[in-house]
C-alpha cells in the first residue's frame, strides 16, 4: 500500500486525527472569544502563570495545524520519535523516565473538607495542609517553559450530559494527548463564555529551565502530587508527564470529579466500557460493563462475536457517564474522544480490532522501536523480532531476559480510527441501557454468568467486585483483591455514599425499564488449574443469553447467588465444552460462597457504618438462602 494511501486511511466522527497540514496558521494567541465568563477564566489563567512563571503562554485552539506543529517541536526536542511512515503514518513514540511510568497511586489524594467524605478508600488530607505543600511545588515550576491552555469538552460540545475543563500545563505531550482524548477548541471557551461551569485542572512536570540549560527528553520530577478538590472541583498534577498522571481529563476529571459532580447532580460517572451488541434480526442492545484492569474489558469493547449473525460496535472502551432519562431509562455517553490503552497483550490473536485501529495517528509510549522505524510489544505478534531497541532505548534481543516493552507502556488514540466504531459513537443525547455487567477474575465461586433478581440486588453485586490473589490450587476462597465497581482507584468520595447514590439512582428508573444487571466471570478454573470457558469471542455467547434474557425468550434458574441460566439454553454452536466443564462453571458451593460472605460483611465494616441497610439486607438474604441449600443438599 502506498504511504498516501495510509494517510488517507478513512477515519470515522471523532476528534482530530494526526495528520500532516501544509500551510499552518498562527496559533497560540489569546482567542478573541468574548463573554461574561471569560473574565474569571482569565483571571485564574493569570493567577496560574504568576505563580508558575512560564516563559511564555500558548492558547491551544485544537487545529490540526498547531497538533503539528507541537509534534514537530517535540521531535525536534528529541521528546518524540517519529515513526517509519510507511508502516505507521502520522504516529510517534515516547520514552518517559523509568520513573515515571505509571499511575501515582500512592501519591494521588481526595482533599475534601472532611476526612469521612473521602472514605477508607482514598487517599485524604486536609485541604488547607496540601494547599500548603504543593503551592510551593508550583511556584516557578514553569520557568523557561510554555504554559499551555487547554479547553475541553468531555462528551460533544454541548452535549446533555457532557462537562467542560480547562487545563493548564507545561507539556507538550500532555496537550497532544489531550487533543486526542478530548474535544478541544474555540467552542468549548464558548461554553465558558457564555456562563457554563468548568473544571480547574493544573499539570506541571516540576521541571524548571534556567537560562541555556538543556532540557530533558523526558522531564519529570522525582516528588509527585495528583491533588483532587471535591468542594471547589480541582485538580493539581505535579511532577509526572505519565499520561494517566498528565492527561487530567481522564481519571482525574472524568472519573474522581465527575463522580462527585454525578453524586450531585443525579447521574453516575462510571468506569465502563459501552458496546452496542446488534443480534442476526438486526435489533440493537446497549451494553455497558465494569471490569478491572486485566478481566477482559478491552477485548469485550471491541467484541468479535464467533456466532455468525451477530456483530458488535464499540462505543467507548473505559469510561462511560450514565443518567436517567425522562423516559424512565438508563442513558449512557463514553466522555472520551479516544483510546488511552496498554499495548502488552493486545495482538492479532487477542484484539485484532484495536491491533487495526494503530494503523497510524498514534502516539505510542514506551513500546520497543523495530529497526525498520515501527513499533513493537509482547503479544503484538507471537515471535518476537531478532533485534529492537527497548523502551528505555537500550538493544534488545529475545535473550536480553527482559520485557522490551514496559508492561505499562501505551497508546493513544482516536476512538474515530476504530474499525467497529459506531456511527453514532459521540452523539450527544447517547445511547439507553439495556443491561449493565459487572466483572472481576475470579477463579473459584462466581458462575460464568449471574443474573440479578433486580436493581437492588445488582448494586449487591457490583459492591463485591473482587479478583483472587491466590489460584483455585492454592485456596478455594484465597485472598480477594476487592474493587467495588472497578471504581476503587477512580471514585472521588466515600464509596459507601457511591454505594447509596447508585441506589438513588435506581429509584428514578422504570422498573420495567432499568437495565438489566448481570455479574460475569470469564476465569473460573478447574481443578486442574485450566480455564473451563474459551473466553475471547466466544463470550460473545454470553452476551447472546444476557440479551434472550432481556427479551424475554429465554427462562433462568434461580440459585442462592442469583438467575442462571440453563446450560441447554446456551449457544454452544462450534465449540467443545464439555458438560463437567458447564456444571463446574455454574457450581454454587453454599460453604464457599458463606466464607465469601463473612468477608462482604468485613469488607463492608471498613466503612463505619456508612453502607446502606439495603445492602446489608442483601447480605443477610444471601447467607439466608445459602444455609437454606446446604440443608437442602
Amino acid at each position: 500500500m502506498a504511504i498516501a494511501d495510509l494517510f488517507t486511511r478513512p477515519t470515522r466522527t471523532g476528534s482530530t486525527p494526526i495528520v500532516a497540514h501544509a500551510t499552518p496558521a498562527p496559533t497560540g494567541i489569546r482567542p478573541a472569544v468574548t463573554g461574561e465568563g471569560m473574565a474569571a477564566l482569565h483571571a485564574w489563567i493569570d493567577e496560574i502563570a504568576e505563580l508558575t512563571q512560564p516563559a511564555r503562554i500558548h492558547w491551544v485552539d485544537g487545529s490540526a495545524a498547531e497538533n503539528d506543529a507541537l509534534l514537530r517541536q517535540q521531535v525536534d526536542e528529541g521528546k518524540l520519535i517519529k515513526l517509519n511512515p510507511e508502516w505507521r503514518p502520522g504516529s510517534y513514540l515516547a520514552r518517559s523516565h523509568p520513573s515515571d511510568v505509571a499511575r501515582t497511586e500512592a501519591r494521588t489524594f481526595i482533599a475534601s473538607e472532611r476526612e469521612e467524605d473521602a472514605g477508607p478508600t482514598n487517599n485524604w488530607i486536609a485541604p488547607d495542609e496540601i494547599r500548603a505543600t504543593i503551592t510551593p511545588l508550583f511556584e516557578g515550576s514553569m520557568r523557561g517553559r510554555t504554559m499551555y491552555v487547554v479547553p475541553f469538552s468531555m462528551g460533544a460540545v454541548g452535549g446533555p450530559l457532557s462537562h467542560i475543563g480547562v487545563q493548564v500545563t507545561d507539556s507538550a505531550y500532555a496537550v497532544t494527548s489531550i487533543g486526542i482524548m478530548t474535544r478541544v477548541g474555540a467552542e468549548v471557551l464558548q461554553q465558558i463564555a457564555d456562563g457554563k461551569p468548568w473544571v480547574k485542572t493544573v499539570h506541571s512536570v516540576g521541571a524548571p529551565l534556567d537560562p541555556g540549560q538543556q532540557d530533558e527528553a523526558w522531564p519529570c520530577n522525582d516528588e509527585k502530587y495528583i491533588v483532587h478538590f471535591p468542594e471547589t472541583l480541582e485538580v493539581w498534577s505535579f511532577g509526572s508527564g505519565y499520561g494517566g498522571n498528565a492527561i487530567l481529563a481522564k481519571k482525574c476529571f472524568a472519573l474522581r470529579i465527575a463522580s462527585v459532580i454525578g453524586r450531585d447532580e443525579g447521574w453516575l460517572a462510571e468506569h465502563m466500557l459501552l458496546i452496542r451488541v446488534i443480534d442476526p434480526a438486526g435489533t440493537a442492545y446497549h451494553v455497558a460493563a465494569a471490569f478491572p484492569s486485566a478481566c477482559g474489558k478491552t477485548n469485550l469493547a471491541m467484541l468479535r462475536p464467533t456466532i455468525p449473525g451477530w456483530r458488535v460496535e464499540t462505543l467507548g472502551d473505559d469510561i462511560a457517564w450514565l443518567r436517567p432519562g425522562e423516559d424512565g431509562r438508563l442513558w449512557a455517553i463514553n466522555p472520551e474522544a479516544g483510546f488511552f490503552g496498554v499495548a502488552p497483550g493486545t495482538g492479532e490473536s487477542t484484539n485484532v480490532t484495536a491491533v487495526d485501529t494503530l494503523w497510524g495517528n498514534t502516539i505510542f509510549t514506551n513500546v520497543a522501536l523495530r529497526p525498520d522505524g515501527d513499533v513493537w510489544w509482547e503479544g503484538l505478534t507471537d515471535e518476537a523480532p531478532a533485534e529492537l531497541t527497548d523502551w528505555e532505548g537500550k538493544p534488545w534481543t529475545p535473550a536480553s531476559g527482559r520485557p522490551a516493552a514496559h508492561p505499562n507502556s501505551r497508546f493513544t488514540v482516536s476512538a474515530g480510527q476504530c474499525p467497529q466504531i459506531a456511527d453514532d459513537w459521540d452523539a450527544p443525547e447517547g445511547v439507553p441501557l439495556d443491561a449493565i455487567l459487572f466483572g472481576g477474575r475470579r477463579a473459584t465461586n462466581v458462575p460464568l454468568v449471574v443474573e440479578a433478581t433486580d436493581w437492588t440486588h445488582g448494586v449487591f453485586m457490583g459492591s463485591n467486585i473482587s479478583s483472587e490473589r491466590t489460584a483455585a490450587a492454592e485456596g478455594l476462597v484465597g485472598e480477594l483483591r476487592r474493587d467495588p465497581f472497578a471504581m476503587l482507584p477512580f471514585c472521588g468520595y466515600n464509596m459507601a455514599d457511591y454505594f447509596a447514590h447508585w441506589l438513588k439512582v435506581g429509584q428514578r428508573l422504570r422498573f420495567d425499564r432499568a437495565p438489566r444487571i448481570f455479574q460475569v466471570n470469564w476465569f473460573r478454573k478447574g481443578s486442574d488449574g485450566r480455564f473451563l470457558w474459551p473466553g475471547f469471542g466466544d463470550n460473545a455467547r454470553v452476551i447472546d443469553w444476557i440479551i434472550r434474557r432481556i427479551d424475554g425468550s429465554v427462562g433462568a434458574v434461580d440459585s442462592p447467588v442469583g438467575r442462571l441460566p440453563k446450560t441447554d439454553d446456551l449457544n454452544l454452536a462450534g465449540i467443545d465444552v464439555p458438560q463437567a466443564d458447564l456444571d463446574e462453571l455454574f457450581a454454587v458451593d453454599p460453604a464457599s460462597w458463606l466464607a465469601e460472605a463473612d468477608l462482604t460483611e468485613e469488607f463492608y465494616r471498613t466503612f463505619g457504618g456508612r453502607v446502606p441497610p439495603a445492602l446489608y439486607a442483601e447480605l443477610a438474604a444471601l447467607r439466608y438462602r445459602l444455609q437454606r441449600a446446604q440443608q437442602d443438599a
